[in-house]
C-alpha cells in the first residue's frame, strides 16, 4: 500500500472581488509551481435573522445568496483554469464566516491566499479583517495579493530582523526564490537597536555595521548552502524595519516576513514590521509564523 502522503492544495479565499480574482491568478500560478492542486474556497456567511421573519422570504434570500457565491466559485475557476491550464482545480463552498472557514482550511493547505480587500472596498487600499486576521492566525503561511504586476525576474524580499521570529520566513523565501529560479534580496536593520539603548552619540556606527553585517551573513549561510542556485544580495541598511522593506518592495515581486507564534490579537503577532508592511507594500506580502513548518 502506498503511504504517501498528498501534498496539501494552495487555497484561495473567493468572494467575487476582483481583489479576489487577482488572488486567484497569483494561486494558479503558484500551485503549477509547486505541482500541486488548487482549493477555491467561497464562505457563505448565513446569519439565520438576517431577513426577519417574513415567511418564505428567508429561504428565497438564502438562495439567492448561494447561487451568488456558487457564480463566485465557476467565475474564480474560470479565471484559473485560463491562467494555468494544467492545474487541477476544487471548487468549495462552506458555511460559515470566511475568517473559522479558512482558518480551518490552512491546516491542511502548504498555503492560503487572499486579495488585500474584498467586495465594497477600494482595492490598493488597507488590507481587509479577514486577510489580517487569517495573516495573524492560520496554520500555514499566508499570501495576501497586493500591487501591481512585478517584472518576472524581480526578486523575492525577505525581511531579517529578528531571532527566531524571521527563520522560518527565511526558509519561505528561498524556497520562493529557488521555485521562480529569481534572485532573494535579504534585509537587516539595525537603526532601533541604536535607539533602544540610547547610545546613538557615542556608538562607533562602523564598527555596528560590520558586525550586523556578519550577522546577516551568518543567517543566512545554512540557507544559501541548501540552495546553492539561489543568487543572494544581503542589505543591512541603518533604518526601521518596516521602512527598509516598503523601499525595497518597489522592486521585488514577493515579500516575506515573520511573525509571532500562532495566538493573541493580530497586531501582536503579525508586530509593527508586518502590520506595516501588510498595509502598504507594493507587491504581494507572505506572512510566516515562527512555528510554521520550515520548508524542506
Amino acid at each position: 500500500m502506498d503511504t504517501r502522503q498528498v501534498p496539501g492544495p494552495v487555497v484561495v479565499g473567493v468572494d467575487g472581488s476582483e481583489s479576489a480574482m487577482r488572488a486567484v491568478r497569483w494561486g494558479a500560478a503558484e500551485a503549477a509551481r509547486r505541482r500541486t492542486r488548487l482549493r477555491l474556497v467561497a464562505a457563505f456567511a448565513w446569519m439565520v435573522d438576517q431577513v426577519g421573519a417574513r415567511p418564505g422570504l428567508e429561504e428565497r434570500y438564502r438562495a439567492v445568496l448561494l447561487d451568488r457565491a456558487n457564480s463566485y466559485l465557476t467565475a474564480a475557476a474560470a479565471v484559473a483554469a485560463l491562467a494555468e491550464p494544467d492545474v487541477d482545480v476544487e471548487q468549495h463552498l462552506v458555511v460559515g464566516h470566511p475568517i473559522p472557514v479558512l482558518d480551518d482550511e490552512s491546516a491542511r493547505a502548504q498555503l492560503v491566499v487572499l486579495g488585500a480587500s474584498g467586495l465594497g472596498r477600494v482595492d490598493g487600499g488597507s488590507v481587509g479583517s479577514v486577510a489580517v486576521a487569517l495573516a495573524a492566525h492560520a496554520a500555514g503561511p499566508v499570501v495576501v495579493v497586493r500591487g501591481g504586476e512585478a517584472a518576472p525576474l524581480s526578486p523575492v524580499l525577505v525581511g531579517v530582523y529578528s531571532v527566531p521570529t524571521s527563520e522560518a520566513a527565511i526558509a519561505f523565501a528561498f524556497e520562493a526564490a529557488a521555485a521562480r529560479n529569481v534572485p532573494l534580496l535579504a534585509v537587516h536593520t539595525w537603526w532601533d537597536l541604536v535607539i533602544d539603548l540610547g547610545m546613538a552619540p557615542s556608538v562607533e556606527w562602523d564598527a555596528v555595521e560590520a558586525q550586523e553585517r556578519l550577522v546577516l551573513a551568518q543567517r543566512l549561510a545554512a540557507w544559501s548552502d541548501r540552495y546553492p542556485g539561489v543568487p543572494v544580495e544581503g542589505l543591512v541598511t541603518r533604518d526601521r524595519p518596516s521602512h527598509s522593506l516598503l523601499l525595497e518592495a518597489a522592486r521585488a515581486q514577493l515579500v516575506v516576513v515573520g511573525a509571532r507564534g500562532r495566538g493573541g490579537v493580530a497586531g501582536s503577532v503579525l508586530g509593527s514590521v508586518g502590520n506595516a508592511v501588510l498595509h502598504r507594500a507594493a507587491c504581494p506580502v507572505a506572512v510566516v509564523r515562527l512555528d510554521a513548518a520550515v520548508l524542506a
